[in-house]
């Protein structure tokens, strides 16, 4: 039953997570119903198999991503230098903020109540930045200035609130700071990249003394089935964006912020924390 759970988690990991509806969020309401029975296993776990979602983004992206191939000229190096440099700036606010206030925001926020009402919020909001006249000035994240960046960065610590989506609040964010969409969904894209890896290294490293060889198994699964799902959602989203907007996306949140209201008023899940 557990490689079930994980087989489970890890498909809604690789749909969710770069999707603008939240995985975390997604993930708290889930394992309300498929769970493991160590909590403090099933925290590390949902945190590890975003990476596998995150080694997606890599290898879809790997030639722009990746500097030095034999195949890359002077230009093609220094671009994808650039970007790099462009995403560490990004992801400062995450590792400062999140540093600070990450087990704070784990240990009160982490719960379907607070999950719902981001949901809706979210929801709203990219409705709102959809319906308004686009000002597009950076059509790509060569163009994407350091200044641009940094706020960008701001804008994903918002995603630490659970529901809220870490890919809604760096891609609403960069569009409403200039970017396109695609521009927009690429730095968002490459942002997680460090971001979710610091997670992962630290969420290991406080529990490797106390993980099990069957908890590593089951990591395992979750980690290969994330990685597998998100490569097909990242292809799939990124020939999405270039036709249509993310209103359905904001539909989505609205209808499942509110089921998750009534699912709470009927107590078939909790208000606690997850």
């Amino acid at each position: 039953m557990d490689f079930i759970n994980a087989t489970i988690l890890g498909i809604v990991e690789g749909i969710t997570e770069f999707l603008p509806i939240s995985s975390t969020g997604h993930l708290i309401i889930v394992n309300q119903f498929v769970n493991f029975s160590d909590d403090s296993f099933a925290k590390m776990f949902d945190i590890v198999i975003q990476l596998g979602a995150i080694l997606a983004v890599v290898v879809y992206f790997w030639k722009r991503l990746w500097p030095f191939g034999a195949h890359r000229d002077g230009q093609e190096r220094s671009t994808t230098i650039l970007t790099w440099k462009k995403v560490i700036v990004g992801v400062i606010p995450a590792v400062l903020i999140g540093a600070k206030f990450g087990h704070l925001i784990e240990e009160k926020l982490f719960t379907p109540t607070i999950v719902a009402a981001a949901l809706i919020v979210g929801g709203i909001i990219i409705i709102l930045v959809e319906s308004r006249k686009k000002n597009v000035r950076f059509a790509d994240i060569k163009t994407l200035p350091y200044g641009t960046a940094l706020p960008i960065g701001f804008c994903q610590c918002l995603a630490m609130i659970p529901g809220t989506s870490r890919s809604a609040a760096t891609i609403i964010g960069a569009m409403l700071l200039g970017a396109s969409r695609i521009a927009a969904a690429e730095y968002s894209f490459f942002l997680a990249i460090p971001t979710m890896a610091a997670a992962t290294v630290y969420s290991l490293w406080k529990h490797h003394a106390s993980i099990t060889t069957h908890q590593v198994e089951l990591t395992a699964v979750g980690f290969i089935v994330s990685f597998f799902v998100a490569w097909a959602v990242i292809a799939g989203f990124m020939n999405y964006i270039r036709k249509n907007d993310f209103r359905p996306f904001g539909y989505y949140r609205l209808v499942l912020g509110a089921a998750i209201i009534v699912l709470l008023a009927k107590h078939i899940i909790t208000g606690g924390a997850a």
